[in-house]
């Protein structure tokens, strides 16, 4: 292998550079491709082991690094939110010492990124934010994996956000910016990606060229697009709030009509789980430029060769 992660930690998608996120998106194409051989793949961490850390509920989190890592010839152990109780039973750093002195590496899906941040410092092993209320970086490797298999380029692309400007479009804000991907954010009036993170990928971009643009118009980020993006109108925590944000992000959906704005040749993008009939149409979701469920497949191939560099 190239650039190596070997011992770092992933927290925010802004830890990596564009060559080590190209280095990885080498490794993950090359480990999909069979490029390198399943012989080769149950060396990289056998004997190794994942501790994941879980507060809230995940299908292709879970099973992209418990698949992953038993590909790699190590194991996963999985710790539901009742194990740990962070915070009730435990203090964070204390579960973080104890999981950094019997694993090797940790995966943490939890709410306080705060928590993550915490752990990573305290650890003493790599530590992988697998979802916070701020980012979702493994989210992101997948997402630039998926528009790099189906457009056959990263710069230049024209990628639209059509949505709320929470955690996983905070992460594509960054790795656009740092990869050279135009991106055109557009969310309802309140809803829009944190100032913080937009300074951030600014200052990223300024680097790279690439351009971010922000609005409330979801008709002119899809114009001329090669990608639209969406994800669900209401997160995890957020049920309170379903009956406004439903009124709110209506103008938003993504279906057949505004897909025909974009390139005739666009892919759609959702990180998934869908709300099917709200942000997202049956039509759209089983289409054939949805990329939906490449995109899920590929969470295994880029958390798999995150797992291979920081084990190394």
């Amino acid at each position: 292998m190239g650039l190596s992660l070997a011992g770092r930690s992933l927290v925010s998608i802004a830890d990596l550079s564009r060559e080590e996120i190209e280095e990885l998106l080498r490794v993950a194409a090359a480990q999909k491709s069979g490029a390198v051989s399943r012989e080769q793949m149950l060396e990289i961490a056998r004997g190794r082991a994942l501790a994941m850390v879980f507060d809230k509920s995940s299908l292709r989190t879970r099973i992209g690094f418990e698949v992953a890592m038993g590909q790699l010839g190590g194991h996963a152990v999985y710790l539901a939110p009742g194990d740990v109780r962070i915070g009730e039973r435990e203090r964070a750093c204390d579960v973080a010492r104890v999981l950094g002195r019997t694993a090797d590496a940790i995966v943490a899906r939890v709410s306080s990124h705060a928590l993550i941040e915490e752990f990573a410092a305290t650890a003493g092993v790599p530590v992988i934010n697998a979802m916070s209320n701020l980012e979702h970086p493994c989210q992101a490797l997948a997402d630039l994996l998926t528009i790099q298999e189906r457009t056959g380029k990263r710069a230049g692309v024209e990628a639209a956000w059509v949505g709320d400007g929470y955690n996983v479009c905070h992460s594509l804000l960054l790795i656009c910016a740092i990869c050279g991907v135009n991106l055109r954010v557009a969310t309802p009036a309140t809803y829009e990606p944190q100032a913080e993170m937009v300074a951030r990928a600014q200052e990223l971009a300024e680097q790279t060229g690439a351009v971010l643009t922000l609005g409330n118009d979801p008709h002119a980020a899809v114009r001329d697009a090669d990608v639209i993006y969406t994800d669900v109108w209401v997160s995890a925590g957020m049920e309170g709030q379903a009956h406004l944000r439903r009124l709110d992000f209506q103008e938003f959906q993504v279906n057949p009509a505004l897909v025909a704005e974009a390139k005739p040749d666009a892919i759609v993008l959702h990180c998934l789980p869908a709300h099917r009939g709200e942000e997202i149409t049956d039509e759209v979701l089983d289409g054939p430029q949805c990329a939906a469920f490449e995109q899920a497949e590929n969470r295994l191939h880029t958390q798999r060769a995150l797992l291979s560099l920081m084990l190394e």
